[in-house]
């Protein structure tokens, strides 16, 4: 391997999106979580679901903002790193881009400052409306996003002028690629997920805390979150798995060289095994220490037991994706998603039988499947973007041939740069966060509780009487 300015600028690119994809990921999900909270306090008048919106709000915006800031620095290495990507394929992936900003960012920007900050200044419809509208904007910026990540997967409608640009021809194609529906169900389900996996580890990290103490402010809203956070994993996380088979067939249909990294196949042929476990090996081209389940691979794959699946051998090994990072990622994500699923399931048995906050071993696993979102989607990513190399439009424009004319002194001295600021910037903000999720909705209570015939917006303090002397006699 040469650390050239190739591998570096996929470094550095990697890098800044692993941050950045993070805090996406999250505030999706928990843009819904919050308008859902919203709605149910106007609709039950309960205080403890307004308390929970204060509290988690604060979450949300740490996370949005540093998603932000971690969102620009990877437009601007399109340019610095990336330019003959930008150049050849402006035509098709700009206009993507430049929709995100239009319909999504405008959106959540309008919005957010009323949601933040109106709580006491608008009415309390307008402000759940803002609640609802930010949550919007977070999923129609998801789906930009992953309508050009998806076009650079499985692109079509667009031809390749004479220098070489790409122009779209039919932009309805361009946007609803085979792969966008799959991947966009895909990664909304992942949002979902590590958002309720993060508020429920929160919240039985409190319940923990708080057990054979009297009741405390906080206490009741620690325990209503948690429950809500097992009935959206109960729910979301056995879709998730049908999400991510919708996904492995399609990937199975236009992009066999991943599908054979991922799954581990190196010889073409019919009735594959299904390998568990196994260290792929490129230059020997096969895996050491694997551990299979003859005969089942191809009913993974939806496919007929006669019918051939190409392995690697079908690519010469210049066109062979690297095969490691695609082989491990995919058990990792594999392997959470079916221990979500258990916890799901165990969470629902447990607050059906009225035993969840008197089963400490429970509330532990919740407090250590906390961070499994995040490490998820950062598997899931890394199987998509590593398993369709040596392409980064698949197929047509090679990673090699879209990097900028830059040196490897160059960026050596940007990536040793992002990786310094980095580590103090998005550390400090993730410490915070962590702590504000360990103090828990009390964090909130920075006032007098609120009166429970109040709504948001009406508890606007009266104007003070005018005392001057004559006025008002």
């Amino acid at each position: 391997m040469e650390f050239d300015a190739l591998l570096l600028s996929r470094l550095q690119f990697a890098f800044t999106i692993a941050f950045h994809i993070l805090f996406p990921a999250f505030t999706i999900g928990l843009a819904a979580f919050l308008a859902v909270l919203e709605g149910l306090w106007l609709w039950t008048k309960r205080d403890a679901f307004k308390v929970l919106y204060l509290f988690w709000v604060k979450i949300f915006a740490l996370s949005f903002g540093m998603g932000v800031v971690s969102g620009v620095v990877l437009s601007y290495q399109f340019g610095t790193n990336w330019s003959e990507f930008i150049r050849l394929t402006g035509g098709v992936i700009g206009p993507l881009l430049a929709y995100e900003v239009l319909t999504a960012f405008f959106l959540e920007a309008s919005f957010l400052g009323v949601m933040l900050f109106g709580w006491k200044k608008v009415g309390p419809r307008l402000h759940f409306a803002a609640t609802c509208l930010v949550a919007v904007g977070t999923t129609i910026s998801a789906f930009w996003i992953l309508s050009a990540n998806s076009w650079m997967q499985t692109p079509q409608g667009f031809e390749i002028m004479a220098d070489g640009r790409f122009q779209a021809t039919d932009f309805i194609q361009v946007i609803f690629n085979p792969s966008f529906p799959s991947r966009l169900t895909h990664m909304l389900l992942a949002a979902f997920l590590t958002t309720g996996l993060a508020v429920g580890a929160a919240s039985a990290y409190r319940v923990l805390k708080e057990r054979g103490e009297p009741p405390v402010r906080g206490w009741t809203e620690s325990r209503i979150a948690l429950v809500m956070a097992i009935g959206l994993i109960v729910i979301v996380a056995p879709l998730q798995l049908v999400a991510g088979h919708w996904s492995g067939v399609v990937a199975h249909e236009h992009q066999p060289a991943k599908t054979a990294a991922l799954e581990g196949y190196w010889q073409s042929r019919a009735d594959q095994p299904l390998h568990l476990f196994g260290i792929p090996d490129r230059d020997a081209q096969k895996n050491h220490f694997e551990v299979s389940v003859p005969g089942v691979g191809n009913w993974i794959q939806n496919v007929p037991k006669d019918e051939v699946i190409q392995g690697l051998d079908a690519w010469p090994r210049d066109d062979q994706p690297p095969p490691f990072i695609p082989f491990i990622g995919f058990r990792i994500m594999v392997g959470l998603g079916l221990l979500m699923i258990a916890l799901g399931a165990v969470g629902a048995l447990l607050i059906w039988r009225r035993r969840l906050f008197d089963s400490p071993w429970f509330l532990r696993w919740c407090v250590a499947m906390g961070p499994s979102g995040f490490i998820a989607v950062l598997a899931g990513w890394m199987v998509t973007e590593v398993g369709r190399q040596p392409w980064l439009v698949y197929g047509v424009l090679r990673t090699r041939d879209a990097v900028s004319p830059v040196t490897t002194a160059e960026v050596a001295a940007s990536l040793t740069a992002y990786v310094i600021v980095y580590a103090v910037v998005f550390t400090a903000g993730a410490l915070f966060i962590l702590r504000l999720m360990a103090e828990g909705p009390v964090a909130a209570l920075t006032e007098p509780a609120p009166r429970q015939d109040r709504a948001p917006g009406s508890a606007l303090a009266k104007a003070p009487q005018d005392t001057t002397p004559g006025k008002g006699e």
